[in-house]
């Protein structure tokens, strides 16, 4: 009942808005469809999990005058094959709502396949000169690093999965006010599903053509953060890093603080080829007991690094334009292993693409040898 509320309200708001009688109004529509294929196993010769997802994404923008806009966008997944079938926890797994507001059903959950709707951005943004103030469920970006963002407190992400490129958002309260032209002051208050709050202010700026921030707050109502980021350039090659500490408020600060620092460096070296690399170092790091914790990335920011030090790498080269080949690796020490992952994009017609994405992983996970690889094929239409 209360997730039918919401869709309700959504959508009510969303015709208010869309419907306004200000000449200025508009309202925008875009999105994409996608059809993923996706293949689990340890060897080429041993036994394959196959699924396949239908996903289709749905952005749509109202405009009431000048300063404020209404933003409601949706995914519909279609899911079936061997990871439905094998797994009885799956559909529970994909309907979990993180956020304040469950807005995330299983509309049919069967034994082989399920159809679900989640909505992931439903904000409300008020604009007044210096003044921006934005309610609902949105993405709260405070990250400056392109693969690991400590930073990042509101809503972590993982780097494996790519086909998430909108990213995970939360039910917050947020307020920009930009002080000039290269500095802001952000304060974001976040409330979770099981009603705690993370709450935090953020300060922007720029000295000598190198952009700076420095973060305070605290998350889940458990942990005090506090953090700096940077990125700027040093002659062609940009630098961009981000360093946090999270302190539990009961516990010892030496014994149970978690610091993450990350460093990262990239480069276009032309139009058609590009590298970056990033290193990040936790004295505190995360202890893995399955494989879907590796690949499912850190539950908040202070649990992004699985190993002490890490050390990825990425290439991409484009040979000509229809084309784009890459291929990135990370080295996970103390885990004694590693992730190779190359991938090629193919343009096969205007706003329709071709993807094909393979991820190795190899390592030692709660005391056992683990070797996993996972390909994937999509063709995806944007419109």
């Amino acid at each position: 009942m209360k997730k039918s509320a919401c869709l309700l309200i959504l959508l009510l708001i969303f015709s208010l808005t869309s419907r306004s009688q200000d000449r200025e109004r508009a309202v925008s529509a875009g999105g994409y469809s996608s059809w993923l294929h996706s293949a689990m196993f340890d060897s080429l010769g041993g036994e394959w999990i196959n699924s396949s997802m239908l996903h289709n994404r749905i952005n749509l923008k109202a405009f009431a005058g000048k300063k404020i806009t209404f933003d409601l966008e949706i995914r519909n997944r279609f899911i079936t094959g061997d990871m439905v079938r094998l797994d009885p926890g799956y559909g529970a797994a994909l309907t979990a709502d993180k956020g304040w507001a469950d807005m995330s059903w299983n509309i049919i959950n069967e034994r082989s396949f399920i159809f679900n709707t989640t909505v992931d951005r439903a904000w409300i943004d008020f604009t007044a000169g210096k003044l921006q103030l934005r309610a609902g469920r949105q993405r709260i970006n405070w990250s400056q690093s392109l693969v690991w963002n400590p930073n990042d407190i509101f809503n972590t992400y993982s780097f494996f999965d790519f086909d998430y490129i909108e990213r995970p958002g939360s039910d917050a309260l947020r307020a920009i006010y930009s002080v000039s032209a290269s500095s802001a002051a952000e304060v974001a208050v976040k409330l979770n599903n099981r009603g705690m709050v993370t709450a935090a202010a953020l300060y922007r700026f720029n000295i000598r053509n190198v952009d700076l921030q420095i973060l305070a707050g605290e998350t889940d109502e458990e942990t005090f953060v506090a953090g700096v980021g940077w990125s700027g350039a040093l002659g062609s090659y940009s630098i961009r890093g981000e360093a946090s500490w999270f302190k539990p408020f009961a516990g010892d600060a030496m014994r149970d603080g978690t610091a993450i620092l990350t460093v990262g460096i990239d480069k276009s070296f032309s139009e058609k080829f590009m590298a970056l690399s990033q290193a990040m170092y936790c004295n505190n790091p995360l202890e893995l007991s399955a494989f879907g914790d590796l690949y499912g990335g850190g539950l908040t920011a202070s649990q992004l690094a699985f190993s002490e030090f890490t050390l990825m790498g990425q290439v991409t080269y484009s040979p000509m334009p229809l084309i784009n080949i890459s291929a990135s690796a990370i080295w996970y020490p103390d885990l004694d292993g590693f992730f190779a992952g190359p991938s090629v994009d193919y343009s096969l017609a205007e706003n329709v693409d071709f993807s094909f994405i393979w991820q190795h992983f190899r390592s030692i996970i709660g005391g056992e040898k683990t070797r996993i690889n996972l390909g994937f094929i999509r063709i995806k239409h944007s419109f």
